[in-house]
């Protein structure tokens, strides 16, 4: 005979019936949040996150992905698919609501009703009960979506709550950046230099009074980092480039 089972193999919640289908519904259900974070990640066009590849990630939920730092990245990942992931994701901050609103999972909310939502919303702050019927949008999707916005589920996230796709980084764009010395994530200043320009960042050669940061890990004395000190120009390390731009 076949024991019906009452808990989550997961989380050991207990299974809620419905549909003569059991259902785990905690929120906190581990096995729940890595689909959610799949979904999202497939949908966003996150390539390179499966399964196996999230759960070495082991994140909690979707700002995760935003909120770990590329280094974290490559000690959980390696080298070389740690760094790729991690632009990757960075890269998905520019995917318009219409496209990223169908990756969070909100019940009845795809793509054909973010699409929908496109057509008479402009800005994140746009959708509204009285928009979602305009748009031609059911009473549950309405209330389903409403229910996600009241929940702020989305609050903190970095990618881009408009239907018009953005272009570039724009905190970062015009900021001028050198760099010296040896990096402790890099094997050289090239392949930063090609890391950080691709954040948005402008990169130069030499110090100049417009240059805003000098990347400097190392600390030791050197021309560059003698004329940013007579110049006051700020140094740091690329973490801190990251967290200050981010």
């Amino acid at each position: 005979m076949i024991e019906i089972p009452t808990k989550c193999p997961s989380c050991d919640s207990d299974l809620v019936t419905v549909n003569d289908q059991l259902f785990c519904q905690s929120k906190d259900c581990p096995a729940q949040t890595l689909k959610r974070i799949q979904h999202y990640c497939k949908v966003m066009k996150i390539k390179g996150m499966g399964e196996k590849t999230l759960e070495k990630l082991d994140f909690e939920d979707i700002h995760d992905l935003y909120e770990f730092s590329v280094y974290y990245y490559v000690d959980q990942l390696g080298e070389t698919i740690g760094r790729k992931l991690f632009k990757e994701v960075q890269d998905s901050k520019t995917v318009p609501l219409n496209i990223s609103l169908a990756a969070f999972s909100i019940p009845l909310i795809g793509e054909t009703a973010s699409k929908k939502l496109g057509s008479v919303c402009k800005v994140f702050d746009d959708i509204s009960e009285v928009n979602c019927k305009k748009a031609g949008l059911g009473e549950k999707a309405t209330a389903n979506l409403m229910k996600w916005i009241k929940s702020l589920e989305y609050n903190g996230l970095p990618i881009n709550f408009s239907f018009e796709v953005q272009s570039n980084n724009t905190e970062a764009k015009n900021v001028s950046v050198c760099i010296t010395g040896k990096l402790l994530n890099f094997n050289n200043r090239n392949d930063a230099a090609k890391y950080l320009e691709s954040l948005g960042f402008d990169v130069t050669d030499s110090v100049t009074k417009k240059t805003n940061i000098l990347i400097d890990e190392e600390g030791k004395a050197s021309s560059k980092r003698s004329k940013a000190e007579t110049l006051n120009i700020p140094i740091i390390t690329i973490e801190e480039l990251i967290k200050r731009f981010n």
